[in-house]
């Protein structure tokens, strides 16, 4: 899936002329926590949150320093300090570095996007022009269009247990000891050693997630470590 295919293309937004009012009042009737800033063109400039307006001098919340800070703040810093929770252009608020995507973007990228950064949201853009938004909600929504809405035919248990096995193959973390599998009405029972209860609780959802799978027992134990140390 692409950012085309799940972002939100209804884009609430704000000019980069407005007031921070305007963007208190935008954020308020939209319900949204942060909302791109374009210029005249509808280029992305900026993004500004909630977070950009709640340390105003206006409601007293403007941040106090220690002694010590502004000991060793600069003129420079303490008029940046003062133009943030005193002035009343969105432009000066807004967070001005902003991440953004093309259509076609996966939503892998999209996520290791918003990771690297730490962002909650991805503006879309095409040839320079916002076209939508891509949130952590949207990705939410994706999730949910993947999720099994028929049941599918059921496997024989003989099947069943093929098909797990060679799952449970495939994976870097399978254990070094002696482990089996076995199926009874779709119901899978695992038993034997693995390495710790990480790779215990790895295979428990593996073997969840093979299509006809209807539950899992877990019996698989962590070996000791005394044993360990004895290779």
């Amino acid at each position: 899936m692409h950012a085309k295919d799940v972002m939100t293309a209804s884009i609430v937004c704000i000019n980069v002329g407005d007031s921070i009012f305007d963007a208190a009042e935008l954020l308020l009737g939209a319900r949204v926590s942060a909302v791109p800033v374009v210029d005249d063109k509808k280029a992305v400039v900026g993004i500004v949150s909630e977070a950009d307006l709640v340390r105003r001098a206006e409601i007293g919340t403007a941040a106090r320093k220690n002694w010590l800070a502004r000991l060793l703040d600069s003129d420079v810093s303490a008029a940046n300090d003062f133009v943030a929770t005193h002035t009343r252009r969105v432009a000066d608020v807004m967070t001005k570095e902003v991440v953004t995507a093309g259509p076609d973007a996966t939503l892998r990228e999209l996520v290791e996007l918003m990771e690297r950064h730490g962002v909650k949201r991805i503006p879309i853009v095409r040839d320079g022009g916002l076209v939508g938004i891509v949130s952590r909600a949207d990705l939410l929504c994706a999730l949910l269009s993947r999720e099994p809405d028929r049941p599918l035919p059921q496997p024989s248990d003989t099947a069943l247990r093929q098909a797990v096995v060679e799952t449970l193959e495939k994976r870097p973390w399978t254990s070094r000891w002696p482990t089996h599998v076995f199926v009874s009405g779709g119901i899978v029972d695992l038993w034997g050693f693995v390495d710790d209860a990480q790779g215990r609780k790895a295979y428990g959802i593996a073997a969840e997630n093979v299509p006809g799978v209807r539950g899992v027992n877990n019996h698989l134990r962590q070996m000791p470590a005394s044993t360990k140390m004895g290779l």
